[in-house]
């Protein structure tokens, strides 16, 4: 579907009209509505309806907008969302602060698109000396209201301010002779003079970056105080003005920053905008430390992580139950290897789940044992059950000094005997892939009947099932010995050649590549595994098999079909392929696991105390 056209430089038009530009205010301007927010009633203490604030684009710009009280009723009803395209068929303009601020008198929803459209920047609003607005009939006029806590006359006929002027934006001063400062909820791109006083609760590494236009770098930060958090992006110049004099968990006077609209793609912070920072931002660590910001947690238990969205971001507090050791893996998106540590956090709810610590976090990770810890900001994924892993915005506190932590800790303290906790997923995953989650079991039938993996991107399933037969032939491949590398090598007069490394070896390190058929009690499938599994289902490497072979076939086929008839608990990938102009779909084995019969009879228990049993 073709996105729709919207009325491209409208905006810049509008807010610089002339005196006399009568048909501009009703000519019909598409735009599209990038953000809606609801700003309260009218007055404090009044019944008045409420109202909405809207950043609006035409494609090329954006801008500030309110929506007059008459049409509050299409957000309330859904047709006006983040992302609709709306034709403005009559509008005014009102001066707030100085600047002006147009309010939406009559509009129609011509679409919802699923993305924003074009690359808006923001347009520098013009003060009201720099022109005048017709005065619109009496018939279209809406209630004031206030827009964050500014107040703003949203009549239809725009005149200059003569009586007494609207209030600032709420703000405070936070000790003698100190800054007077805006929280952080009340900033918008629209104003130019204010300061924050912020802690931070997170900051980057500097990172570096290469696009077309160059290469710098780059840092962010997430800022929080009373009234919420906003994320804080710095480049080049402003990274060396600005990175040295900040550290986490201190507060901060910040001013003399960019207020833009937040790319949502690389944050999670819940705030419509973001702060950039420049080489001229104003940063004063904040010596008076009463009252000072503290983080604000909103907890999760772990028994309800299974109804928090995939991909989302929560608050967890536990005790660390098990510390995996550093492990390193290879990033898919930059092919770089990556250090990773797991931690085993356990909570009151008698639940265990898996949190992953990412690079530096993970090797500097000294926790006592058996910590409390306060996550802020993790992200939920669901491969192998439900998991958590550490993401840029998130935070981690040790043993706070909190009413959670220390509830927690008396819980734990008591235990005489630590329970059988319930778990998203069993024990610690090891090399990748996931783990096994029993409540997610597909039968072999159930798979293909629902077509997984049929789609445009691969599918995960679990299942348990038994091996009926192992293709012998091509058991394993000849593959360079060096770490990490892992491709095919060539026997040459020089010994095993790697084209990848560039070198040769006296000698190969054979690897399983193994492709087997399972069954289960409604149907059989082919799975595919590579050297993990084979080494699961041999308990030998395959340099140890390979000589077998070359020593004694009869053996070596004797001992393959031995490992038939074993039962294991499968993770694995379902993916579309097409081979020879046939599609078909493949099963690629994430993780097996063999049986722990303690641990499934305690599942089957579980079953027949629950309520489907009953």
């Amino acid at each position: 579907m073709a996105l729709p056209q919207l009325t491209s430089g409208s905006l810049n038009r509008l807010l610089s009209a002339a005196p006399g530009d009568n048909d501009l205010w009703e000519a019909g301007h598409v735009l599209q509505i990038l953000s809606l927010k609801k700003i309260g009633a009218a007055r404090e203490g009044s019944n008045g309806p409420d109202r909405y604030r809207l950043i609006v684009s035409d494609s090329a710009n954006y801008t500030q907008a309110m929506l007059a009280t008459q049409l509050t009723h299409m957000v309330d009803e859904g047709a006006l969302q983040k992302n609709t395209v709306i034709k403005v068929e009559k509008l005014t303009c009102n001066n707030v602060q100085n600047k002006r601020l147009l309010i939406l008198l009559n509009i129609s929803v011509v679409t919802q698109c699923e993305e924003k459209i074009g690359d808006a920047v923001g347009l520098e609003v013009p003060g009201q000396n720099t022109a005048t607005t017709p005065t619109a009939p009496a018939s279209a006029q809406a209630t004031p209201a206030a827009t964050g806590a500014t107040a703003v006359n949203t009549s239809s006929s725009y005149q200059p301010q003569q009586n007494k002027p609207a209030p600032a934006p709420q703000r405070t001063q936070s000790r003698t002779n100190g800054p007077v400062v805006y929280p952080i909820e009340g900033l918008s791109p629209y104003q130019n003079k204010w300061t924050i006083r912020a802690r931070v609760t997170q900051k980057s590494d500097i990172r570096h970056y290469s696009t077309q236009k160059g290469e710098g770098t780059l840092f962010n930060m997430t800022l929080m105080d009373e009234s919420g958090e906003i994320r804080a992006t710095g480049f080049n110049q402003a990274v060396d003005a600005c990175y040295e004099k900040l550290e986490e968990d201190k507060v901060y006077y910040i001013s003399k920053a960019r207020v833009n609209l937040a790319k949502k793609k690389f944050s999670n912070v819940a705030n419509e905008y973001e702060l950039g920072l420049e080489k001229y931002t104003e940063i004063v660590e904040c010596e008076d430390q009463e009252n000072a910001p503290q983080v604000k947690y909103n907890f999760v238990q772990l028994s309800d992580l299974e109804s928090v969205q995939k991909d989302s971001t929560c608050d967890v507090i536990g005790v660390v139950k098990e510390v995996s050791d550093v492990s390193e893996i290879t990033s898919r998106a930059t092919s770089r290897q990556v250090k990773k540590r797991e931690l085993s956090l356990v909570d009151r709810s008698e639940f265990s789940i898996r949190l992953t610590l990412w690079g530096k976090q993970a090797e500097s990770y000294s926790a006592e044992e058996h910590a409390v810890i306060a996550f802020k900001g993790v992200k939920v994924g669901d491969f192998g059950g439900r998991s958590l892993s550490m993401i840029g915005p998130s935070m981690m506190a040790i043993n706070p000094d909190i009413t959670e932590a220390h509830v927690l800790r008396g819980w734990f303290d008591s235990l005489n005997n630590v329970p059988a906790f319930k778990s998203y997923s069993n024990g610690m995953s090891g090399g990748g892939g996931g783990n096994f989650n029993r409540n997610e079991i597909r039968t072999l039938a159930e798979v293909k009947e629902s077509q997984v993996g049929m789609g445009d991107t691969p599918e995960n399933f679990s299942c348990r099932a038994t091996i009926v037969h192992i293709k012998a032939d091509n058991l394993s491949y000849p593959a360079c010995p060096s770490d990490q590398c892992n491709k095919k090598v060539v026997e040459t007069g020089e010994g095993w050649k790697c084209e990848k490394c560039d070198r040769s070896y006296s000698s190969p390190e054979y690897r399983y590549i193994m492709s087997m058929s399972v069954s289960d009690y409604s149907g059989q499938a082919w799975l595919q595994g590579f050297n993990d599994v084979g080494v699961s289902v041999f308990g030998m490497p395959a340099n140890e098999l390979n000589e077998m072979k070359l020593r004694d076939e009869a053996e070596y086929n004797t001992f393959v079909a031995k490992a038939n008839c074993q039962t294991y608990n499968f993770n694995c990938r379902a993916k579309q392929d097409t081979y020879n102009e046939t599609t078909r779909v493949r099963y690629g084995i994430s993780k097996m696991l063999p049986l722990n019969y303690k641990e499934e009879a305690i599942a089957m228990r579980d079953i027949l105390r629950s309520d489907w049993a009953k």
